[in-house]
This record gives C-alpha cells, structure tokens and sequence, in this order.
C-alpha cells in the first residue's frame, strides 16, 4: 500500500523496527518529520496499542527515540511509540530563529491566533487532524487503544491534549510538565506571541486551568506525573505542578505525582522512570481492549 509519508530510514530494535519518517503536511503547510517505533508484535501483523510522546524545547521527533531508552520495555509490553517533530521547520518567520529560549516559535502543541504564526503553528491540528488518523490508516497501530505522554512543553502538550479532546486519549502521563503556563515566564511569553493578550484564551490551553472546569475526574485510572527536585526549572517555577496538583483533588482526579530527589530535567531523568510510565499506560490501555 502508498503511504503519504516517506520512510527516511530504520533500524532493527529489540526485535521490532525504529523507524524515521516525512510528509508534507496539510495541516503546518510544510514539510514535517516523525518517527515511530513498531514492536515484534507490529512487526509480526498484530494491531498493537501506541503512545504518542510530545517531547520539549530544542527537541526533534529524534530525540526521544535516541535518548530515553524506551523501545526495550515498549516491544516487552506490545507498544508502539510515536513521536513527532516539536514545531514547524523552515517557514521563514521573522523571529523563528531566536524561538530556543522558550519564546514564540517552539510549538508549544497548540494553533497559534496571531499573525505572523498563525499560517504554520498549527501543531494541536497537526497532530489530532492529520498526524494520528494517517497512522491509524497506514500503520499497524490501534488508534482506539491510544496513549499520551510527554516532557516539558511536551508534557504541557500532553496534559491538555488530552483534556481538551476526551475520549480520543485512554491514558496519560508526564515528566516535568509545564503544568500551569498562565503563570510562567515561558507560557506567559509563548501564549502573549501565539493567543494574544486574552487570558480567557490561554486557559484553554492551561493544564491546571482545564482540571479545574472539568466537573469530575477525566481520567479515573489515574495520571502519572514525575517531577526531579533538583530541576532548575522547578525552582525557577517555570512548572509548578503543585498547581496541578491541587486541581486534580478539587475535581477528585487521582494523580500520582512523584517527586524524584536528586533528578534534574534532563533525558537521564526520563530513562530512569520511562519503563513506569510505559508500564502505567500499558495498563490502562490493556483495561481499555477487555
């Protein structure tokens, strides 16, 4: 079968596939990247479950796949992992060049309002639109047996995603999220260069903002959230997850947030932890198919 995304290259893991992907996308107007890894189950023909990871800033659809650790626990378990590039590339925005200090032009997992971004910063559309129904079609991947999980900005993209489209995600995760970005210096610059000035507007794409409307728990099995202590970022509150936290108990939303002692915010920290999470969203989608 044609595909509209052409394999860049791949690589044996574990006994499935790493494999390295591009497409032009409707959605970003240019040319995006993508990788997914397809364990010995996929492989074999089996429709297996998969775990979208939305990674952070300087991050490429790469990253992840190179540095966490993840393919063995994910062939183990019967995983696919999917990854995406974090923003778009090459669209000639004044300003797009200087986007690696947490300014506009890092994705940030959401459909930019303003103009000069709006034509290609469309990454929330990208991804439920385009991104997740071509794989669903053309690979073997169970699209109703679905998983999200993230770090950083990609956490924040994790954790509104799947707030703001139920139904679509069956669990959901975390490493050191941007969880209340309405009240950080990195959400308040990015949301004021993508959303404007409307503070109405940005609690649609807030974490903490979303739990606390939602009028009972979205995810009853519980979210997994983990957090190093010796993250400059947290001490900076640039996270601050304890706001998450206190949404979730108003709600009634069970969270697991566990505060790692001596982690900092790095891929070492996510290698330590990545097969909990796997293990966690590999439970809770096996719930999902019984």
């Amino acid at each position: 079968m044609s595909t509209p995304f052409e394999l860049v290259n791949a690589h044996a893991c574990f006994g499935g596939a790493q494999r390295y992907y591009q497409h032009d996308s409707r959605e970003i107007g240019l040319a995006m990247k993508f990788s997914v890894y397809l364990p010995p189950q996929a492989i074999m023909g089996e429709k297996v479950p998969a775990l979208l990871f939305l990674a952070g800033l300087t991050c490429t659809e790469e990253t992840f796949m190179v540095k966490a650790g993840a393919q063995r626990m994910a062939a183990e378990l019967g995983l696919a992992l999917i990854t995406c590039d974090t923003s778009p590339r090459g669209a000639k925005v004044a300003g797009e060049a200087d986007s690696w200090d947490f300014g506009v032009g890092a994705g940030f997992y959401l459909n930019a309002q303003q103009a000069p971004w709006e034509r290609h910063w469309r990454m929330e559309s990208y991804i439920i639109d385009e991104l997740l129904p071509m794989l669903g079609r053309y690979l073997p991947v169970d699209m109703q047996r679905l998983g999200i999980f993230g770090h950083s900005m990609g956490g924040h993209g994790a954790l509104t995603l799947a707030l703001r489209h139920p139904g679509k995600f069956k669990s959901v995760s975390a490493f050191a999220p941007i969880a209340n970005p309405s009240n950080c210096a990195w959400g308040e610059k990015a949301f004021t260069g993508y959303l404007g000035d409307n503070r109405a507007v940005w609690a649609q794409h807030d974490a903490t903002l979303l739990m606390e409307k939602r009028g009972k728990a979205p995810y009853p099995a519980g979210i997994l959230i983990d957090q190093g202590l010796a993250d400059k970022f947290l001490h900076e509150k640039q996270l601050l997850p304890e706001a998450l936290e206190a949404a979730c108990e108003k709600v009634g939303q069970p969270l697991t947030l566990r505060r790692q002692a001596g982690y900092d915010h790095g891929y070492y920290f996510i290698q330590s932890f990545i097969d909990d999470h796997l293990r966690h969203h590999a439970q809770q989608l096996q719930a999902t198919q019984a």
